[in-house]
């Protein structure tokens, strides 16, 4: 068997380029993904009003955005999702974030109760409890 030997003028080096490589693309898909968060919630849409509304201080939970336009399309993650894959989608993120996910809705105010009803029951059927709307404070309660 052979017996490895020290040898003092062998220099060891680890190659960073690899490494480098990586951090610049970990850096570049947060920051593509924190952009694409953001359009969720900056969509234009005119909120409903409500004076017993909160104001969501909690960032930390695991949290869906579904958009309700007024013409009754639902949009998830930037793109019209048909209510049947709804359940689909909201049990795949479940199984990923775990218990705690929340869904916040954000509902046009022109748009009928039909198109929000299948969101909740999609909601229902993936098991998902949390569920939130967005609404803004009235002009005259200021």
């Amino acid at each position: 068997m052979h017996i490895p030997q020290y040898k003092p003028n062998r220099r060891y080096a680890f190659n960073m380029a690899p490494m480098i490589d990586v951090v610049f693309l970990l850096i570049i898909f947060f920051l593509v993904s924190l952009h694409l968060r953001g359009q969720e919630t900056h969509m234009e849409i005119d909120l409903s009003a409500a004076i017993s509304g909160e104001e969501d201080t909690d960032q930390q939970t695991p949290r869906i955005t579904v958009n309700v336009k007024p013409d009754g399309s639902i949009w998830l993650a930037g793109r019209v999702v048909p209510a049947e894959q709804l359940a689909d989608r909201f049990s795949a993120v479940k199984e990923e974030e775990g218990e705690d996910l929340e869904v916040r809705i954000r509902g046009s105010r022109e748009a009928p109760y039909s198109s929000v009803e299948p969101v909740m029951l999609a909601c229902t059927k993936s098991g998902i409890w949390k569920v939130k709307y967005a609404v803004v404070e009235p002009e005259d309660a200021q």
